[in-house]
Parts: C-alpha cells; sequence; structure tokens
C-alpha cells in the first residue's frame, strides 16, 4: 500500500556524504524535499542533482531541506558529486543517503519488502521505481508525491511552484488555478460563504461561478 497525501513520513537514520542523519530531526520546523535516484553515475540523475544543487538557494528561501538518495554507498556518491560539479558547474552541498540496504527505499514504498537488503549486484533497472519526489512539511506530513521514468527528467521549477502553492494555501483559506505561478490570482475555497469572504477579502474578488471565485494572491 502506497503513502497518501497527509500520512507521516517514515522516520529513518542513514547515512549520508554529510554524516549520520535522523531524519524527523533532521527535519526540525523545516519543510523538506526527499529525492530518489535508482543508481550513482546515471546520466539523467546527474543533469538532476546539478539542477537541485543550483536552485538550493531558492529552495532555502522557502525554509525548505533537500536530500537526495540513492541505492549506493557514500564512497560512491562522493566519486558521483565530482562528475556532477563537471557536468553542472555545481556541487551539491545537500547530503545524499546511501541506502546500500534498501531500507529508506521500502519504507517509502518505493521498492517491495521482496527486493532483498543490499544494493550489491543491483542494476538502475532493477531500482528504476526508486524515481520519486516527496514534499514533507514541518508537521512531517506528506504533501505531494511524484514517481518518474527513468528517462525523463524532474521539473525542480515546478516543485518551487507547488511548494509555494502548499504553503500559501496553508495560511490562507484559498487555492491555486491550474497553471497558477506566485502573484497570479488565487481561488477562494467552497467552505467559505460570501459573507466570510467579504471580512477575509475586503477588497472584493470576481465571481467566474457561484463555486469559482477569484481573487488577488493573499500573500
Amino acid at each position: 500500500m502506497s503513502l497518501r497525501i497527509n500520512d507521516t513520513a517514515p522516520n529513518f537514520t542513514a547515512e549520508t556524504t554529510q554524516g549520520t542523519v535522523s531524519f524527523h530531526d533532521w527535519l526540525g520546523d523545516s519543510w523538506g524535499v526527499l529525492f530518489s535516484h535508482p543508481k550513482d553515475f546515471t546520466p539523467v540523475c546527474t543533469t538532476e542533482l546539478g539542477a537541485l544543487a543550483k536552485l538550493q538557494p531558492d529552495f532555502e528561501k522557502r525554509n525548505v531541506k533537500v536530500i537526495g538518495l540513492s541505492v549506493d554507498p557514500i564512497s560512491d556518491h562522493n566519486a558521483w558529486l565530482d562528475d556532477i560539479a563537471d557536468v553542472s558547474g555545481m556541487r551539491p552541498e545537500y547530503p545524499i543517503i546511501a541506502d546500500t540496504e534498501l531500507a529508506v527505499a521500502k519504507a517509502y514504498h518505493m521498492l517491495p519488502a521482496s527486493e532483498g537488503d543490499s544494493f550489491s549486484g543491483r542494476t538502475a533497472v532493477d531500482n528504476q521505481t526508486v524515481r520519486s519526489v516527496f514534499i514533507i512539511g514541518p508537521d512531517k506530513k506528506i504533501k505531494l508525491s511524484l514517481t518518474y521514468p527513468m528517462a525523463t527528467g524532474r521539473n525542480f521549477a515546478e516543485l518551487l511552484r507547488v511548494i509555494d502553492s502548499i504553503q500559501m494555501t496553508g495560511k490562507h483559506k484559498v487555492a491555486t488555478p491550474a497553471d497558477w505561478k506566485k502573484g497570479d490570482d488565487v481561488i477562494i475555497v467552497p467552505a467559505v460563504s460570501n459573507d466570510e469572504a467579504e471580512k477575509l477579502f475586503p477588497d472584493g474578488w470576481e465571481t467566474v461561478k457561484p463555486y469559482l471565485r477569484k481573487v488577488k494572491d493573499p500573500s
């Protein structure tokens, strides 16, 4: 059974390129992005880790910590970081988990329990479902999960857009429409009556349909 939105993100203790991490303690009061990779020294993942390294300051501005995961040992991770720096011009400064016993991949239901307990002898194809992204809130609840095919690189700007939406809609009684970007109009949630909306949004709103009321971005 896969993890769902609002499930508690499984806690774990693991070795990373920046030492031992106890995940919930490491998150603290921050948001988190956990993104996983089936194998070190794979082409698409190499570009992804470099792209995320360039965007790390944008995640930090949103109080978001980033942590990677790959089913390989620390020694391979450290050598791979050199390749990533060569390819992207940026060496990742976020930790990367060495999930050599497949424990985190299994805890997050990216691999079935029957897949053994060692990275040894496994190929990227064996681990192809270990290509997921989880956005986790300070409450340790999963806010988003996505799994990508091996040949499709991830769009980290989209993750920033989603985080902007989740953080804003968690503070205000609004939702974001399709293709929304920070600063665009938002939608008053249906649970808010017009009387309540007048107090929350005194500058008014546009009624497109009785159930679709657009208002300026309150953030």
